[in-house]
């Protein structure tokens, strides 16, 4: 199963993914954020690491920023995480792969969400409504997705942590699971904000795969 590793601020780290079979690091690019990338690297930093696919994470940003980005860290894939319209998806996707995230409760009806930005998305995200913007690290209810029809490659996210292996390679079985393309991890594996607990992480890797 596929891994990725988001909120990830420390360059070191980022190389040490690769190593543990990790697939793809987030990079956050909202200055909100506890994790904002820029609090600990450059972009030169960002555009010299090569041994993983790289994810720029943004949030309402604009189009010349995101495609800038894009540019200067040399990203591999663009994560819109915020209340970017289908036209803007498909600006970007235009130039780069792009993932959109949506944010669910327990009532909101997936297929009405995706639907306007099938034709424009490369992916999906599916992660835990909150307050503000980006993880919240709260649970998120897979059960909500097991009798849907996603017609997209998907990213499973929200509150994943060391211990939800089983459950998550159950969830695997499931029809709806035939389109998830990676495993979404952060907030539950980290020291503090941006700050991962590198053990944890490879823990995690080694036992859903094994």
């Amino acid at each position: 199963m596929r891994i990725k590793v988001c909120g990830m601020t420390q360059p070191e780290q980022v190389t040490q993914l690769s190593e543990i079979g990790v697939s793809f690091a987030g990079f956050i690019f909202y200055p909100k954020s506890p994790r904002y990338v820029f609090k600990n690297m450059t972009t030169t930093q960002i555009r010299k690491e090569n041994s993983i696919n790289k994810v720029g994470v943004f949030v309402n940003s604009s189009v010349e920023e995101v495609l800038h980005m894009v540019d200067e860290c040399r990203l591999h894939m663009v994560q819109l995480h915020g209340d970017e319209s289908p036209k803007f998806c498909e600006k970007i996707a235009d130039y780069v792969s792009v993932v959109k995230a949506f944010r669910l409760s327990d009532n909101d009806s997936v297929e009405w969400m995706i639907r306007p930005y099938m034709e424009v998305c490369d992916m999906f995200m599916f992660d835990t409504m909150g307050v503000g913007y980006g993880g919240t690290g709260k649970k998120f209810d897979w059960s909500v997705l097991k009798h849907e029809t996603i017609g997209k490659p998907f990213f499973l996210s929200g509150g994943i942590e060391p211990g939800d292996e089983e459950n998550l390679r159950a969830f695997s079985l499931e029809p709806v699971a035939k389109a998830l393309f990676a495993v979404d991890i952060n907030s539950k594996f980290e020291v503090s904000p941006g700050i991962k607990d590198m053990d944890k992480v490879r823990i995690f890797v080694q036992s859903i795969n094994k």
